[in-house]
């Protein structure tokens, strides 16, 4: 996996030494982060290590002079109480002061979180050194920003009121609380940078906790995916404890290892967030919000006993794979999407599982989709719920699909699966949730009441499909999907 770099004094970790997650993007040749860094001393701005080194990563340029995340954007994913927004807003200030005319939108999912940050950067503007260069800050509702003298700006809203839309010539996108950021944002968002006058391109940073399990997390799960995955485009730092650390239960105190966790997930501890402050959101937030918001922990949000490891299943991701004998499977969710799964065994003996294209596909024209399907390859399509009264469709009765659950649960913990890497079905297996079915033990998917477990529904019943016509194939030709 690549990792940034930069220079150090002796005695100065590096961020990959001390980060759970370091990848930068690809073909990496110099960053603008030198002449931020200048101008926010000049302002009386200093750094701690780890900044400095994140700062670098933000502002990593390829020989072209572009940003070499200007594409993908650069996540961080850091635990509260650490003083992320206190770099983010360096940057951006230094970028506002060294290039007149620039603009900034920073956004948060919360009117509340947004008038926070305004109000922290409010004072930020308010420093000795910084306000001679600030024209006027304006405080009304829906219309907070701050307005330099050399015509650059930084504006504040809520994605939760709709802020973001019909801007147009913006330079750089702050995603604040991007746990809880979702497609339908992004897309009102995004388009505003193609204009940017920058001749480096758009910044976009997307910084946030691991998201809940009711959090719309897509957009930052797929970051995350992605960066695993090895994207060029994309730049992803992940500070936060060791998947497996549990904190010794309350009330016995934290033992040296616990503190020796809290150091490896908060780069600011002990020197700038002190030990009071980790027992106090430990003593407030329950076990899963402590190790998710204090400690940073995806795997407190996407494993445990009734989820799935995500990490083990990105990593498992073989998009590459020659196409095998297939078999469907389809889901409507509650939003009325359609997903189609597929499955088949591979020569090698492994499962994989991928979703097939459904652009255009509606419920209404679901039915006509699996008869092509059926024609196409003579193969079983598997479906469920809201799809059971297809025609042509082979239902899986609910105590198969919970033995699918289980196969689909044993195939991932032994390493057995493989996937093609869809965002679709790696933000699902994030956000997925086992219940009990029955009185023997057994779990399935809980289907109600979660937005985004439809491709993962879809792949379960082309795997139960797949359980139930072990050899159907075995003499019959293949068609590739198109």
């Amino acid at each position: 996996m690549p990792t940034a770099t930069a220079p150090t004094t002796p005695g100065t970790p590096k961020l990959s030494e001390v980060a759970r997650i370091v990848h930068a993007p690809a073909r990496i040749t110099s960053t603008g982060w030198p002449a931020v860094e200048a101008k926010c001393a000049d302002l009386g701005i200093s750094f701690r290590w780890w900044q400095v080194a994140l700062g670098r990563l933000i502002l990593a340029k390829r020989d072209d002079g572009q940003y070499a995340a200007t594409v993908g954007g650069t996540g961080a994913s850091i635990p509260r109480q650490v003083g992320k927004t206190f770099l983010v807003a360096a940057i951006m200030f230094a970028l506002c002061l060294l290039r007149p005319g620039f603009t900034v939108l920073w956004t948060a999912h919360r009117l509340k979180t947004a008038e926070e940050t305004f109000g922290k950067l409010q004072v930020f503007a308010r420093r000795r050194r910084i306000a001679p260069f600030v024209k006027q800050i304006f405080t009304g509702s829906g219309e907070q920003q701050i307005v330099f003298r050399n015509g650059s700006r930084i504006l504040f809203g809520a994605r939760e009121r709709g802020f973001g839309r019909g801007f147009d010539e913006v330079d750089a996108l702050v995603f604040d609380e991007a746990q809880i950021l979702t497609d339908s944002a992004l897309d009102d968002m995004v388009p505003a940078t193609n204009q940017s006058r920058q001749p480096e391109g758009a910044l976009m940073l997307f910084v946030g906790t691991p998201p809940r399990p009711q959090d719309p997390g897509e957009v930052f799960s797929r970051m995350r995916a992605d960066a695993l995955a090895g994207d060029d485009d994309t730049g992803w730092v992940e500070f936060g404890a060791d998947p497996e650390y549990r904190p010794t239960p309350l009330p016995a105190p934290l033992t040296d290892a616990d503190w020796g966790q809290v150091a490896t997930a908060n780069p600011s501890f002990p020197e700038d967030t002190s030990k009071t402050a980790i027992l106090r959101m430990r003593k407030k937030l329950g076990d899963d919000s402590f190790l998710r918001e204090g400690m940073g922990q995806w795997n407190a949000t996407a494993t445990g006993k009734n989820r799935l490891d995500h990490d083990a299943w990105l990593e498992l991701a073989d998009p590459r794979a020659e196409r095998g004998w297939p078999v469907f499977g389809v889901d409507v969710d509650a939003d009325r999407q359609v997903w189609i799964g597929t499955a088949w065994r591979r020569d090698d003996g492994l499962v994989q599982v991928e979703l097939v294209p459904t652009e255009g596909v509606t419920p209404l024209t679901l039915e006509d989709r699996v008869a092509r399907l059926r024609e196409s390859f003579a193969a079983p399509v598997g479906c469920g719920g809201t799809t059971a009264d297809l025609a042509g469709g082979t239902v899986v009765k609910t105590a198969e699909f919970a033995a699918a659950c289980g196969t689909f649960t044993d195939l991932l913990g032994g390493r057995a699966l493989r996937h093609g890497n869809h965002d679709a079905l790696n933000a699902a297996i994030g956000v997925a949730k086992q219940i009990n079915y029955g009185t023997s033990g057994a779990k399935q998917w809980q289907l109600r009441d979660i937005e985004g477990v439809g491709p993962l529904a879809a792949v379960t019943r082309a795997l139960a499909v797949l359980d139930s016509n072990p050899n159907v194939y075995e003499e019959r030709g293949m068609v590739v999907l198109g």
